[in-house]
């Protein structure tokens, strides 16, 4: 996971490897929002995060407005919101300082994700703009940060800061501020906020959050309108043995929703490492982490990445479609008789037009990779050895030896190693109750 950033900007080892204990571990990584429940906060903060210019020239992103000001904030409250706060303008503008004053642009919306040291999460939803007026003006960023992940929701909640943007930033805090006092819906419910604009009258804005919770913060479209099913598969399974995974695109909104889509890959399981969708040109240095980690990086920082003294990785170009480096064995990982069955699942999808709709495509490809984990691991609740207190054992050996085919075992051997499925477990023995999620 990306970290919430020391004052001099650099990862914390100790918060990379940190796995977020506190959260139920069967949920899938960045999928929050269902690990919280509906009626609480939809944001903490939007900020507006400017270019302001330095005495060398050149321009630094910094926080320009801040909603809500927070008051009265406990000794641990206020260093963790100054650290939060001194982290967000770096993951605003992670491209560097060589901007220009410019007539045109078009505006991006991309996410990113901070990870404090306990493992508690926050995601920033940004949407990157350029002010209304005339002549040349430097791009701003509205940045909205909440403990949950819903990113089509808050895409929409963007498109209306963005709206209102172009008459009067006045016009924003109003709006934001009935959303604040309005409660996050349930999956599959909505919530209606009124907002004033002048000359149009009193809006209403309607907020529906998808059936589906565990796929809200998801588009599968993005990553199979770049990569073929086949690389799909080799990328999952670098994955699923938490391996190092670096993805290469120059648009923010490419990486962040493409690292997305591969962290829901793993559902029901939860991506527990390194995770940070854009890396900020200050941090390339993440990818010489020995440990485990998924990251994106902009193109243009190719060179600078591959002169790094990394250990192997997989390094993919989501502009080409292609894997630059890989460690050779991606094939072999996942029994072929499963692969094959995935990639005619993928191809159907990728190949039918009669799917419009991309929680359509969410439901259809998610269900592929869990139909995936419940033939391999399915069968993991009559290994668990119950105590009469209540707690339970898991029982590795009688577990691996009870899959009869000899390549499902050799695969399922190397996947009860990895931390995601040491977690899951962790979360399985400690209760009886069947859990949301799990076969």
């Amino acid at each position: 996971f990306g970290c919430f950033l020391a004052p001099e900007a650099k990862v914390e080892a100790s918060a990379a490897e940190n796995s977020p204990s506190r959260v139920p571990q069967r949920k899938p990584g960045e999928r929050s929002s269902v690990l919280y429940p509906a009626g609480q906060f939809f944001f903490e903060y939007l900020v507006v995060v400017s270019l302001k210019k330095t005495s060398d020239g050149r321009y630094e992103p910094r926080i320009t407005y801040q909603f809500p000001k927070r008051e009265n904030l406990l000794k641990g409250q206020k260093e963790e919101e100054e650290r939060l706060l001194q982290a967000i303008p770096l993951f605003c503008f992670p491209d560097g300082n060589n901007w220009a004053p410019v007539t045109e642009f078009t505006s991006e919306t991309f996410s990113f994700v901070l990870t404090n040291v306990d493992g508690s999460r926050k995601i920033g939803y940004c949407r990157r703009l350029l002010p209304s007026g005339r002549g040349v003006r430097l791009p701003e960023v509205f940045c909205i940060i909440s403990c949950l992940g819903c990113f089509g929701l808050f895409s929409k909640i963007l498109d209306e800061v963005e709206k209102r943007r172009q008459i009067s930033m006045a016009v924003i805090y109003p709006f934001m501020q009935g959303l604040r006092e309005s409660p996050f819906p349930a999956p599959g419910k909505s919530v209606t906020i009124k907002s004033f604009i002048p000359e149009s009258g009193t809006e209403l804005i309607l907020l529906t959050r998808p059936v589906d919770a565990h796929l809200e913060h998801v588009e599968f479209q993005a990553l199979l309108q770049r990569l073929s099913p086949h690389l799909i598969l080799h990328i999952f399974a670098s994955a699923v043995l938490e391996r190092r995974l670096i993805f290469l695109a120059e648009e923010l909104s490419v990486l962040s929703q493409c690292i997305h889509a591969v962290a829901a890959l793993l559902y029901p399981f939860t991506w527990a490492h390194t995770y940070i969708p854009v890396v900020p040109e200050c941090l390339l240095d993440t990818v010489c982490c020995p440990t485990p980690f998924m990251v994106g990086i902009q193109m243009r920082h190719l060179e600078r990445v591959l002169d790094q003294p990394m250990e192997e990785a997989l390094i993919v170009d989501l502009c080409e479609g292609k894997i630059l480096r890989a460690v050779g064995d991606e094939e072999e990982i996942l029994p072929i008789k499963l692969q094959n069955e995935m990639l005619t699942s993928l191809n159907r999808h990728n190949n039918n037009n009669n799917i419009h709709t991309s929680e359509q495509v969410n439901t259809l490809v998610s269900e592929a990779f869990v139909q995936f984990f419940v033939r391999m691991v399915g069968h993991y609740p009559s290994h668990i050895k119950w105590s009469k207190n209540g707690s339970g054992t898991f029982q590795e050996r009688a577990f691996c030896k009870a899959i009869t085919s000899k390549t499902n075992r050799k695969f399922v051997k190397k996947f009860v190693k990895t931390n995601m499925f040491a977690l899951f477990i962790e979360e399985a023995e400690k209760s009886r109750i069947p859990q949301e999620g799990k076969r």
